[in-house]
């Protein structure tokens, strides 16, 4: 006999934010306990970088310090490098479960907005996602990195950046998506 409740929790479209709220918490223990490691993502594209030159140079990779410090005397592909490439996964499979998955290149909030444009939608991804990467290598760390571990550790600098990407956030939608007179 299936536990119903239990199997029905993995169908919902939308999952308790507490629950999912506590779940973190207990991965982000286990990744502290286990790995001695905070739970985060973007150091993930230094390490992929840093093994792209080191295909072309080694020596470009040791005498660089910032491609040095992630991977001379480490694992290049790690826990955090099958977390970043399981994500989607993880989406996926979400998607499917609870039938809400759908192919959409343009969804209909940005369609209103910029148009149907298959290639605006994908270049504006691509943009945005490079610039939250600076970004979070500029922060020290991703929103991941920051808005889950950095704040259950009750550092300073990550509710700054949380507080921060919120308010950002808020802003940027508010300015793309306002209403044209």
């Amino acid at each position: 006999m299936t536990n119903a409740p239990a199997a029905g929790a993995l169908t919902r479209a939308r999952w308790s934010p507490y629950l999912v709220g506590a779940l973190l918490g207990v991965l982000s223990w286990a990744t502290f306990f286990w790995m001695d490691k905070a739970l985060g993502a973007s150091t993930t594209m230094v390490r992929a970088a840093g093994l792209a030159v080191g295909t072309v140079s080694e020596s470009a990779v040791r005498d660089t310090s910032y491609f040095a410090k992630y991977l001379v005397g480490k694992p290049a592909i790690e826990w955090q490098f099958a977390l970043v490439l399981m994500l989607p996964v993880g989406a996926y499979l979400a998607a499917r479960a609870s039938r809400t998955f759908r192919g959409e290149s343009v969804p209909p909030l940005w369609s209103a907005r910029f148009g149907d444009s298959k290639a605006l939608r994908f270049a504006a991804a691509f943009g945005g996602g490079a610039l939250m990467l600076f970004g979070a290598r500029l922060a020290g760390g991703c929103t991941s990195g920051h808005s889950i571990s950095g704040n259950l550790q009750l550092a300073t600098g990550s509710w700054l950046f949380t507080a921060a990407l919120f308010t950002s956030g808020i802003l940027t939608a508010k300015a793309l998506y306002a209403k044209r007179s």
